[in-house]
């Protein structure tokens, strides 16, 4: 047995355990961040475009945060923008219905953001795309594929 490599302890939450509060984001440009989120429904306060610090509280009460690279910087110097290649964070927007999903992501690559992934029918039972936000962040859409019988969410459908 090998007892150099031991696995530690699982350390018990502080009571009461944290919560999922926010979700930050730091842009390169503000107003373009702003502008993409809205097009996906965030209720973004007018004229937020020039702030360099926004929030926004979402239904449940789970915030999303804006920075600029200029606020992240003053309080951590030695921060530098995240290399390509791969996500640091995962945004999924649930659309209503499966059409949802390619209505979504036409408006939003119309409007000119890039589409990473287009619409289609994913093996896991759900019509997925990822569009890029204008950081570069993959942001994804989806819904459950539709019912054969016509409903897209088994707790629509009527029991029988």
């Amino acid at each position: 047995m090998d007892t150099n490599h031991s696995t530690p302890s699982p350390v018990p939450a502080p009571s009461p355990a944290p919560r999922l509060d926010v979700i930050g984001l730091v842009t390169a440009d503000m107003a373009a961040s702003l502008a993409f989120y809205r097009l996906l429904g965030l209720d973004v306060p007018p004229g937020a475009e020039t702030a360099p610090h926004v929030e926004v509280t979402l239904p449940g009460g789970l915030r999303v945060l804006w920075d600029t690279e200029d606020v992240v910087r003053s309080f951590d110097p030695a921060w530098t923008r995240p290399a390509t290649g791969g996500d640091r964070v995962a945004l999924a927007f649930r659309c209503a219905d499966p059409g949802r999903v390619d209505a979504v992501y036409e408006t939003l690559t119309a409007a000119g953001h890039r589409g990473h992934l287009k619409p289609w029918d994913a093996v896991w039972g759900q019509r997925y795309a990822v569009v890029l936000d204008p950081d570069g962040t993959g942001v994804s859409l989806y819904a459950d594929a539709a019912d054969p019988k016509g409903a897209a969410d088994p707790a629509d459908r009527e029991e029988p």
